[in-house]
């Protein structure tokens, strides 16, 4: 019997009648999570994750077992915790079945099979589907011992087969934009790996053999890529509908597709006209400048990081431990020349203007940090959610915060110009959110939503169109991430309002954040449930909710 029908005929007899009504506990819970994590990831071949048309259509078929057996218990009884740990099962799972239905990115994305990632991204995985087998240079260390190169170079050495299988995958696909934008992604892959190995050439011959062939391939693959590239005429986004379904049932984010429009013209809106407010208290004032050198620069954010802390701390904002600081100055970068008038990054515009606007949003590291140094007791809190379930809370804390320590006076001990800047960041993402919701709702294709964002960027700071594609890529290929900063955002506002009318006098700022932040990197919705009580109605489920396609 093949691997694959072994899995199909274990599921289907660990789900007899009697085994279901036995799984009763949240130790029987954790243990399901256990198998479904291994269940989710595909079998490997060679080295290869196997993600052709026949593995993932059994993949799909099995995954009907796998809802029953979840579906089993009988949760009702169970303690707020251990039901929210429930609902983070169901939430993968649904994510799952939405990608066998709708995204299918295995089928319809060619960047799904970039596997190399050269920094740790900020949130607690990577950023949009990748396909399992991926490979995190980063965590290795420099210069290689040669067991760290010897497995390297099998695993760069898997990056032409998992190509060639990904041709085949991708047969049928029609999402233009999400075909163009993977132009960039392995045009992208190809030069990291060619520099990679310029870093470690000499280390192993078959390492250096190994980068050398993952980078050609990359580079073939690209071209390949941009060849089909003319008969791609389809839409990238999943449409407003699925856009709403995937919201409420594997994001658990309370607002559905038409909400969000609704929510970012407003946040875009406010945000525009509180920055010409500020210009206009401020019209007296000289303007920011920015940083001018490297000496400056290290001095700056060193400096931006003291005050950071000791504002936390003096606040009462929330429990200070020892490894915050180290983790929010090991991310304060390095100083990049750039000329007059030329315009950076757009991050870069306001940091190299005032370090401490964009402190709170480094929030991430810390945030990161406490998965380490304090991970949540329930191993399915403890490590990072599929499909990015955890954005609306990640993305949203870090920019809730920025405008959330404004007004709790982080700003007041710098130049009052620095409000501008947390304006301009709310502006920023508020269009490029609006962007991302209309290419999901296929009202717009993506020059027109890079044109979009670009003109409601303050100060025409977003003026680098290959960074905003980049952007709108990531917004495509993950639905929800593009709002989540900023419906993310009201969420905790919204939470911390509620905290507050419950608690009356008891209420404080410091217990709200301390509060928050133990319930774990999960849905506001949960924790919202969790530290008040109350259970928000996309989580009333009356049976098993399947996504309503095909």
């Amino acid at each position: 019997m093949s691997r694959t029908a072994t899995l199909v005929a274990a599921a289907f007899l660990v789900v007899s009648p009697g085994q279901l009504e036995g799984q009763s506990s949240w130790n029987d819970l954790v243990d399901l999570f256990g198998e479904w994590r291994d269940f989710e990831r595909p079998a490997f071949v060679d080295g290869v994750p196997d993600y052709t048309a026949s593995a993932m259509a059994q993949q799909q078929q099995v995954l009907r077992a796998w809802k029953d057996r979840l579906w089993a218990f009988d949760v009702g009884d169970w303690p707020v915790e251990q039901q929210i740990d429930w609902h983070l099962v169901r939430a993968e799972m649904n994510g799952l079945d939405f990608d066998h239905k709708v995204r299918r990115p295995w089928a319809r994305d060619p960047a799904f099979y970039v596997k190399m990632y050269l920094s740790e991204s900020d949130v607690p995985a990577h950023e949009g589907p990748v396909a399992h087998g991926w490979i995190d240079t980063w965590i290795y260390e420099h210069p290689l011992s040669a067991d760290d190169a010897t497995e390297l170079a099998r695993r760069f050495g898997t990056i032409p087969a998992l190509l060639e299988q990904a041709r085949e995958n991708l047969a049928g696909s029609n999402a233009r934009d999400l075909w163009e934008a993977g132009i960039r992604s392995f045009r992208g892959q190809a030069a990291d790996l060619r520099a990679y190995g310029e870093q470690v050439v000499g280390t192993s011959e078959v390492l250096d053999r190994s980068l050398a062939n993952a980078a050609q391939a990359s580079e073939d693959f690209a071209d390949w890529v941009a060849g089909e590239l003319p008969g791609k005429t389809g839409r990238s986004g999943v449409g407003s509908d699925a856009y709403t379904w995937y919201m409420h049932n594997v994001h658990l984010s309370p607002f559905s597709w038409e909400e969000q429009v609704t929510l970012m013209n407003r946040e875009l809106a406010r945000s525009h006209a509180s920055l010409r407010m500020e210009e206009n208290r401020n019209r007296d004032l000289p303007e920011l400048e920015r940083i001018q050198g490297p000496a400056e620069y290290d001095r700056r954010l060193n400096e931006s990081v003291d005050l950071y802390m000791a504002f936390l701390e003096r606040e009462e904002i929330e429990t200070i431990e020892d490894w915050m600081d180290t983790a929010v100055r090991a991310v304060n970068g390095s100083f990049t020349p750039a000329e007059p008038e030329e315009i950076r990054n757009f991050f870069q515009e306001v940091i190299y203007r005032d370090p401490d606007a964009f402190r709170p949003h480094m929030h991430h590291w810390i945030e990161l940090a406490r998965m380490r140094e304090v991970p949540h007791r329930s191993p399915i809190r403890a490590i990072p959610s599929l499909y990015n379930i955890y954005d609306h809370r990640s993305e949203g804390l870090a920019t809730g915060v920025e405008e959330m320590f404004m007004h709790l006076g982080l700003l007041d001990e710098n130049s009052p110009r620095a409000r501008e800047l947390v304006w301009i960041m709310l502006a920023q993402r508020a269009a490029r959110a609006t962007s991302g919701l209309m290419l999901h709702g296929h009202e717009f294709v993506m020059e027109e939503a890079v044109d979009f964002a670009g003109k409601w960027t303050p100060r025409g700071w977003l003026p680098d169109g290959d960074l905003v594609r980049g952007e709108q890529h990531l917004y495509l290929r993950q639905p929800g991430y593009g709002t989540s900063y900023v419906a993310g955002k009201i969420q905790i506002e919204q939470l911390l309002a509620e905290e507050a009318l419950q608690n009356g006098d008891d209420f404080t700022i410091k217990r709200f954040f301390d509060d928050f932040y133990s319930a774990g990197v999960i849905p506001t919705v949960l924790v919202h449930w969790e530290m008040t009580g109350e259970k928000h109605p996309i989580l009333d489920i009356g049976g098993v909710q399947e996504a309503p396609w095909r």
